[in-house]
């Protein structure tokens, strides 16, 4: 089985080496587009620009799937895509808001995101089909990509911009970026182990099996 994962930067790295975990005898391609980051920030018509042009080497390696790791991409690009090229099959992320429901005691939700994810049309309907009442606090999570790119992550900042949302007592993270992966482990140090970290890799991997009808392992 060959997998295409894609990434606007080094997010999709993370993901591919997550599921070369579920998927030990794939062959996993990663491709990026740090030229044109962040895409939180850009207009979708740029998005779904970039993003075709960036998944040409994965069509043309014909992946069996290819992974839209990037959940900017996936809410304002993925559905062009599919629409472009029906015969391949592509798995996308989405900020987890429903199994963040089904898991919050307090009621409190915190969703970290870049602001072109929370300002979709695909984010605000996944909202608005959650039935339970719950709180969704959604942070300044602008410059976290740029900073996990250059490596040069700022814990004061992300202390700051979570403390609004631990102090109102959420009890679930999503990270709604996988370039937030990366910061994964300082994220739940600062929220404490009270608080549970939500990141798809064990959903795309689902996803992925049952696509192409092999298991994970």
């Amino acid at each position: 089985m060959k997998i295409g994962v894609f990434d606007s930067g080094i997010g999709g790295e993370a993901v591919a080496r997550d599921l070369k975990q579920h998927f030990p005898h794939a062959t996993i391609i990663s491709v990026s587009d740090r030229e044109h980051l962040p895409y939180g920030s850009k207009a979708e018509h740029a998005i779904i620009a970039y993003t075709d042009t960036a998944i040409q080497p994965l069509l043309a390696a014909e992946c069996d799937v290819i992974v839209i790791a990037c959940n900017t991409a996936t809410t304002i690009a993925l559905p062009t895509l599919r629409n472009r090229y029906p015969n391949q099959n592509f798995v996308g992320v989405e900020p987890m808001i429903r199994t963040a429901a089904t898991t919050t005691k307090s009621g409190i939700v915190c969703v970290c995101a870049t602001p072109a994810t929370l300002q979709s049309m695909r984010y605000h309907s996944v909202k608005s089909s959650i039935e339970k009442p719950i709180t969704i606090i959604e942070p300044d999570c602008h410059d976290w990509a740029d900073m996990i790119e250059r490596h040069e992550v700022n814990q004061t900042i992300i202390t700051n911009r979570l403390l609004p949302a631990l102090t109102a007592g959420c009890d679930v993270i999503v990270l709604g970026c996988t370039h937030y992966h990366w910061i994964q482990d300082l994220i739940a140090s600062l929220a404490g182990p009270e608080v549970a970290i939500l990141e798809p890799t064990a959903t795309i991997a689902d996803r992925i099996s049952r696509l192409v009808a092999q298991p994970s392992r």
